[in-house]
């Protein structure tokens, strides 16, 4: 009895031009410094945007999940 194996395409790797890396990559660093001031820095009364506090109100419970203290 033989097998017959099914013959399976090769892998090809994904080229990523190093501008596009870096446009990615700037871009992952912007949106993850927003969020961590967002949720570990924003505290309403030295908010940037204000008193308004509907942001830390909104990141709340988020901020006691990661350990930032905010009362």
């Amino acid at each position: 009895m033989s097998s017959i194996t099914p013959s399976r395409p090769a892998a090809t790797p994904v080229v990523l031009p190093v501008s596009k890396a870096a446009i990615w990559l700037v871009g992952t660093v912007v949106l993850a410094l927003a969020a961590y001031y967002f949720i570990g820095v924003d505290q309403g009364a030295v908010s940037v945007f204000g008193k308004d506090m509907h942001i830390h109100e909104f990141v709340h419970d988020a901020r006691h999940f990661l350990g930032f203290p905010c009362h």
